[in-house]
């Protein structure tokens, strides 16, 4: 269908642990971590957006795929927190990495799969040749109501895909993607509300779990595989116990799960959840191996993808940041610093 041929990840350097969040929030730390399986959550910084975050990751795909921007014909953004209700996000990006104006443009939003969406518009632009280069992106500085449990988990970070059409550059290609959609209210934010809401009853078993599920049984019924035919598996991650459950639910060890469990250190980016995860795969895989990938997106659906690493992946990893470096490279914030950092978003 395509391959990425550059990719790149952007986690901002600040966290706030759980425990420092529950102590705050007068709320048990224990009972926090057992019941959401987040040790820590990024944190943006006062001068970042999803945007500047996007920029990043975006240049740490171009430095992979070796090439100049000007390259790109197609700008695709997903994410929950655009700074702008009214003005592309998508834009400002390719005016910042260096775009020529003669691209496809269009910010994306589907609750925590809009970055995926956008991979999938630009697969497609690529695979009928619309454009030779496309770059996609899922990128969120994620909301939540303080003291809301979604607090513990809602995070920042970006991450970045060039998809082409020239197969002899291709690290990984794309052999299938397919979705699930229904209307299924787990989790929404009406207009001009600065948080989301969520119906607790229907964020596990008919929303995440039941979308996960069908995607994950459709694509790979669709081309015969088990989970023994995988050598990793990336789960939407909204917390660090529903992929950990999905994945022991739909036969998955938890081996084909580590590399791309970023949650428990990093929180839910939302747009950027399984792209983040997909990148930290990437890190570390080596060439002719098989990857799922799984998004969810509250109200609701879930996009999965099908990837397949080439000879090419090696030569690309050391290029750029790895996504573990942003991980591990940490700055831990005090309830009050966190506040102050929170009222600049």
């Amino acid at each position: 269908m395509g391959g990425i041929v550059g990719y790149g990840a952007y986690i901002p350097r600040y966290r706030i642990t759980s425990d420092e969040l529950a102590h705050a929030r007068g709320s048990d730390p224990k009972k926090i971590k057992a019941s959401l399986g987040v040790e820590e959550k990024s944190v943006a910084g006062r001068d970042e957006d999803a945007i500047t975050m996007a920029v990043q990751a975006a240049k740490n795909a171009l430095k992979r795929a070796e090439m100049n921007a000007e390259s790109i014909g197609a700008v695709y953004v997903g994410s929950e927190s655009h700074p702008y209700a009214v003005k592309p996000s998508a834009t400002i990006i390719g005016q910042a990495l260096g775009l020529t104006d003669t691209y496809f443009s269009v910010d994306m939003e589907f609750a925590c799969k809009g970055g995926s969406a956008a991979f999938q518009a630009g697969l497609g632009l690529v695979a009928s040749n619309m454009t030779s280069h496309a770059l996609v992106i899922g990128s969120d500085t994620a909301q939540a109501e303080p003291g809301d449990i979604l607090e513990y988990s809602a995070a920042a970070g970006s991450a970045a895909f060039i998809l082409s059409n020239d197969n002899n550059a291709w690290c990984v290609t794309v052999e299938q993607t397919l979705s699930i959609s229904t209307d299924t209210p787990d989790f929404w934010r009406r207009s001009l509300q600065a948080y989301p809401q969520h119906a607790g009853r229907f964020t596990a078993k008919p929303a995440y779990f039941a979308h996960v599920a069908q995607s994950t049984k459709v694509l790979c019924d669709a081309h015969d595989i088990t989970p023994a035919d995988i050598d990793y598996v990336i789960f939407h991650q909204p917390n660090g116990k529903f992929p950990v459950l999905a994945g022991r639910m739909l036969g998955f060890s938890a081996e084909q799960l580590q590399a791309g469990l970023l949650s428990p250190q990093l929180g839910n980016p939302y747009t950027a959840n399984v792209l983040l995860g997909l990148t930290a795969v990437l890190d570390q895989a080596q060439p002719l191996q098989t990857i799922l990938m799984i998004t969810y997106g509250s109200g609701s659906g879930s996009d999965a993808f099908l990837l397949k690493t080439t000879e090419n992946i090696v030569a690309v990893q050391n290029k750029a940041k790895t996504t573990r470096e942003y991980l591990n490279n940490k700055t831990l914030l005090s309830f009050l610093e966190y506040q102050t950092l929170q009222k600049g978003h």
